[in-house]
């Protein structure tokens, strides 16, 4: 069986960071592992409270996994401090791992703020350039694009606003970092379509539109988290980079669709829909 780390935050509410990884990586068929890198204390209305784990803890939960059962594929997600990053950087190269799925969580889903101004750096300087593939939206997209020179967007601040920025973007942060990016459109720029650049298994160039549809769904908390590891899931049992897009695509569109409502905020997914199909 193939399988997959996820190293990530833990959601108490379950909606998303490892709970929802460890579920939509059971779901898409591979065996899911993790390396938690805080515990945070949220639900689906908000974070009140984070606590990291140290650079040692993170490091050692890590090396606990790969040196008994490697990783097919791996997906980061919440890493809010520098000296974590180099931890999961360390290890990446260390170990030799492949198939890295960067999700840059920033912002959590109710609005609070993930990530340290210094962890951006190190996000950026160590841990981006290691990546198979990232999965930005609109607003960290902006942010990884910081003091680059973007004819479309500088007049504007860096603000993406349309297909085109969305693309320009994409190829700009690739050709910055020389990893695969998937900047996604669900930030009230299109129809939750997203916009892949990058290079395939063979090196040559990806210029891809995955085409969504905006789903009457309020219930969107864990949305990042689920796309990611579905991807790093495709990965892990060999599909090529567009054929994980699109099946991961194909999944989270499931989810949505089926319309769990738990919560008093902005619920979580239904991971086992095709459960619910088939009643």
């Amino acid at each position: 069986m193939k399988t997959a780390l996820t190293i990530a935050g833990s959601d108490s509410s379950g909606g998303a960071g490892i709970q929802a990884d460890i579920k939509t990586m059971t779901m898409n068929g591979v065996y899911a592992m993790s390396a938690v890198t805080a515990l945070t204390a949220q639900n689906t209305s908000g974070v009140t409270a984070i606590q990291e784990v140290s650079p040692e803890f993170l490091q050692k939960q890590i090396e606990a996994v790969v040196t008994d059962i490697f990783p097919d594929a791996v997906k980061t997600g919440m890493v809010a401090s520098a000296g974590l990053i180099r931890t999961i950087a360390a290890c990446i190269k260390k170990f030799s791992l492949k198939n890295i799925v960067v999700d840059p969580v920033m912002v959590a889903t109710s609005g609070a703020k993930l990530i340290n101004d210094d962890a951006i750096e190190s996000l950026k300087k160590e841990l981006l350039p290691l990546a198979t593939v990232i999965t930005p939206n609109i607003p960290e997209a902006e942010v990884l694009l910081e003091n680059s020179l973007l004819s479309d967007l500088d007049s504007k601040g860096l603000k993406i606003t349309s297909e085109k920025e969305m693309e320009e973007a994409a190829q700009k942060i690739h050709e910055k970092f020389g990893c695969s990016v998937l900047v996604k459109g669900g930030h009230n720029v299109n129809d939750a379509s997203d916009f892949l650049y990058g290079k395939n298994e063979n090196g040559e160039v990806v210029a891809k539109w995955f085409k969504g549809r905006r789903i009457n769904n309020p219930n969107t908390h864990g949305t990042g988290c689920t796309l990611s590891s579905a991807i790093a899931s495709n990965l892990a049992k060999g599909e090529s980079l567009e054929n994980a897009v699109s099946k991961a695509k194909e999944y989270i569109s499931g989810a949505l669709e089926a319309g769990l409502n738990l919560g008093k905020g902005s619920g979580p997914l239904m991971h086992n829909y095709k459960l619910k199909m088939e009643k």
